[in-house]
């Protein structure tokens, strides 16, 4: 089968970033799907793997990037029960198994989903990494509670990106909490807007907008951007009792002491946390992915897919992982595999 991969970490501008490459097709084991590809986007993640993974050193094997995928069930491993060849399906991958930037792709059943009916492949591939890491953020760690919160604001930082757009729309459509959105733009605040925030904030200015606003304080706060620069005003604005999530890991220390004095909350989200760890309860990604099929179907929730690109071609990969790291991208960036 063709894949993309890389060897050593080079600059996107450097041509030989990525490398195109023949590989033995895998044959699924136990609880594996093997899944054609028809889909895939492309995630902080995937850059951030690739200017890291083979920093030091040349690898001795390619090494296939990518997570978010949609494609077809072409066969599954003798313990799987929940999926069927020929099945449809979305997911987010493992963090150290071979990605989805291949022609096929191994992916543990528990982890994948039927893909929402009524979205191509290309608007289900962008949904799933971004979708369960706002799951998670929002009602694991948060532990926001489903048609309740009406009462309560959320803050947003980082609101047009990937996780931010299905934040927001998940947020608004099953916890009627009051939406706060961070963006610096007209483009990325009318995106925000159209995902469903009531009030849009400048995170270059969080605090002095928010006063604006006539919003003193903050539940709960999700950072989706950058947990360094925004930390002392989470810990200004955040209300007695509060919680705040991140899901971007900081480079400097953090002094949680100015969360003591308001008994606040600090947890950390990180989606590939339950299939690298083969946690007890993996299946509920699964179980996630599935409730997110039932609301992309009743038309609760939409797809936040954004650029549509086309081929598994290495410059094609280049072209969006440039858009990735220019910190301009708006919603998920798709990359088409099969017309």
């Amino acid at each position: 089968m063709k894949a993309i991969g890389i060897t050593k970490s080079l600059p996107v501008d450097d041509k030989n970033c990525f490398i195109s490459f023949e590989t033995e097709k895998p044959m699924p084991e136990s609880k594996d799907l093997l899944v054609k590809i028809h889909a895939v986007s492309v995630n902080p993640v995937d850059y951030k793997v690739r200017q890291s993974a083979a920093k030091d050193k040349e690898l001795d094997e390619p090494k296939i990037l990518g997570w978010d995928a949609a494609g077809v069930v072409e066969a599954v491993g003798n313990e799987v029960s929940n999926f069927k060849v020929g099945d449809e399906v979305y997911y987010s991958g493992e963090y150290e198994r071979p990605g989805c930037n291949a022609e096929f792709q191994l992916i543990d059943a528990r982890i994948a989903g039927h893909k929402p009916s009524n979205l191509s492949f290309e608007e289900a591939a962008a949904m799933p990494l971004t979708a369960i890491t706002a799951w998670e953020a929002i009602f694991d760690r948060l532990r926001l509670q489903k048609n309740g919160e009406n009462a309560k604001k959320l803050l947003i930082i980082g609101g047009a990106g990937g996780v931010g757009s299905i934040g927001i729309q998940l947020a608004k459509k099953l916890t009627n909490i009051q939406v706060i959105a961070t963006a610096s733009r007209e483009e990325t605040s009318d995106w925000c807007k159209k995902m469903g925030a009531d009030v849009i904030v400048n995170h270059h200015d969080l605090e002095n907008d928010l006063k604006k606003a006539n919003i003193e304080n903050i539940d709960y706060i999700l950072n989706f951007f950058d947990t360094d620069m925004h930390w002392e005003a989470m810990a200004n604005l955040i209300k007695p009792q509060g919680h705040i999530c991140s899901i971007v890991e900081n480079k400097n220390p953090l002094d949680l002491n100015k969360l003591k004095n308001k008994s606040v909350a600090f947890h950390w989200e990180f989606m590939f946390t339950r299939s690298l760890f083969k946690t007890e309860d993996m299946i509920e990604q699964h179980k996630i992915l599935e409730e997110l099929r039932l609301l992309f179907e009743e038309g609760t929730l939409k797809s936040t897919i954004n650029n549509t690109f086309e081929g598994l071609d290495t410059q094609v990969f280049r072209e969006v992982h440039q858009l990735q790291e220019s910190g301009q991208s708006i919603g998920k960036n798709v990359i088409k595999f099969i017309a």
